[in-house]
């Protein structure tokens, strides 16, 4: 139920045809917004495609049902199956039931996909350089879009698995009492709201991946979060921050945010690493990002040597502060990922060029007028409004810059605000495309949309 593109539906169809069962695959969505995720799929004789729709018939006869992560709980069709005694399960759920490595699961608000993508780089970095060639495998999967689903019974007991997991994914795993050997938490704010109605809601949800660990675990926290360094578990805690506090754990020390260096505590042991030396990626945050992912590496054992490999090889995911093009001395970056306003202002932090913003997109339920109060304290020079939200962050701005100094348009397309932003830009210039919300109104995945960014930026030639 939902394929998407993502990943997840597209690996649970393959896991099951591959294992001789009889899979229909429904979604609201027609045939023509699915093209990715059936290409994916290929020519299986075993899958019946109900597309356009759901028919509640599907799930009564069905012998379980897989949802999809996105697919909204009150679902009536999944009443249907519950009242039919139909099993209902998630890919996420069949994988964690099947799965026999060792899992470091990253979630939070902000920054998981990168922190996975970084814990990954490290450890699979460290193996293939290792003069052990039967050393364990490191695998990466979860909501960062690749389905490990497929691969399941390939995995080995001595492997590390990296997994990064959403809110709704934690939600389906609950029933599941998830103990990661390893459990990372980036960071928290309100996201989500359409979905989880509230906060507490949310914050259930995130904290159910250090709610069931054990003694002989560990557990690797923001201690910069106030809500995160206030969360509970039974495993072993290490932190991660901006300022050394005295605990265990990977802190930043010395006064440069982007050449800082780190102090790792275990124990009675201490270490200072140049980590900000070996770091490619701009930004804070991604330094905020790689002391998670190095502190994740460093308590499994990882020494220095790799840590620099590691972070030195790293160059970054697609749509999360990529560069993408230059043109007539304007750089574009594409941070299509930042879907909170939280991840836009971080990426705002990244520059100190003057910056044409786009911003804006699918309406979460989140109150945007702080969003719009630092985008005014920033003095972001202009700002092309995208999407159902680009009316009230327009409203937003009048009421935070009655003057209207920075300067603000609305737009129905997405091709008339990337052309007048690039328009409002001269040499030396930051355009960038850091939404603050999601894609779901004009979009089918942030991907697409920062897919479509890069591609007018490539193309953008100035007017004579």
């Amino acid at each position: 139920m939902g394929l998407g593109s993502f990943g997840g539906g597209i690996g649970v169809v393959k896991f099951l045809v591959e294992r001789g069962a009889v899979v229909t695959v429904t979604d609201l969505k027609p045939a023509a917004n699915l093209c990715e995720g059936l290409r994916a799929i290929g020519d299986f004789e075993k899958v019946a495609l109900h597309l356009g729709g759901h028919d509640e018939r599907d799930f009564r006869d069905a012998d379980l049902v897989v949802v999809s992560p996105a697919v909204p709980k009150e679902s009536r069709y999944l009443q249907v199956a519950r009242d039919a005694g139909v099993a209902v399960s998630s890919e996420m759920n069949l994988f964690w039931e099947r799965n026999q490595g060792q899992t470091i699961c990253v979630t939070g608000s902000n920054g998981k996909s990168t922190t996975s993508a970084l814990i990954y780089s490290l450890l699979a970095n460290a193996a293939e350089s290792s003069e052990v060639q039967t050393g364990p495998h490191i695998w990466l999967g979860g909501n960062i879009g690749h389905s490990l689903l497929p691969n399941v019974e390939q995995i080995a007991p001595a492997d590390w698995v990296v997994l990064e997991l959403s809110s709704f994914q934690l939600e389906d795993l609950a029933v599941l009492k998830p103990n990661p050997h390893v459990a990372v938490v980036t960071n928290f704010t309100p996201n989500h709201l359409d979905r989880h109605g509230s906060v507490d809601v949310y914050r259930t949800a995130k904290q159910n991946l250090l709610r069931w660990q054990t003694a002989d675990r560990f557990a690797v926290q923001n201690q910069c979060d106030p809500d995160v360094a206030s969360w509970r578990t039974n495993a072993r805690q290490f932190w991660f921050g901006q300022e050394d506090e005295g605990r265990q754990g990977l802190f930043a020390v010395g006064f440069d945010a982007y050449r800082r260096r780190a102090l790792f505590r275990y124990g009675m042991r201490e270490q200072v690493l140049p980590l900000g030396n070996w770091l490619r990626l701009p930004g804070a945050h991604n330094f905020q990002n790689a002391l998670a992912a190095a502190c994740t590496t460093m308590i499994l054992g990882q020494k220095p040597l790799d840590i620099e490999a590691g972070l030195t090889k790293f160059e970054g995911l697609p749509h999360r502060l990529q560069f993408v093009a230059e043109t007539a001395g304007r750089k574009f970056y594409n941070d299509s990922k930042a879907t909170t306003p939280e991840a836009t202002l971080l990426a705002l932090e990244a520059f100190r060029a003057p910056l044409i913003l786009l911003a804006g997109g699918y309406d979460k339920g989140i109150d945007l007028a702080e969003f719009v109060r630092r985008l005014v304290a920033r003095r972001v020079k202009a700002i092309g409004l995208l999407g159902q939200t680009g009316e009230k962050l327009k409203e937003l701005l009048r009421q935070a810059d009655p003057k209207g100094q920075v300067l603000a348009k609305v737009h129905v397309t997405f091709d008339a605000a990337f052309r007048w932003a690039a328009e409002q830009s001269v040499t030396g210039d930051i355009v960038l495309l850091s939404p603050g919300c999601a894609s779901y109104d004009w979009f089918s995945n942030y991907e697409a949309r920062g897919d479509e960014f890069s591609r007018l930026a490539r193309n953008w030639q100035p007017r004579p």
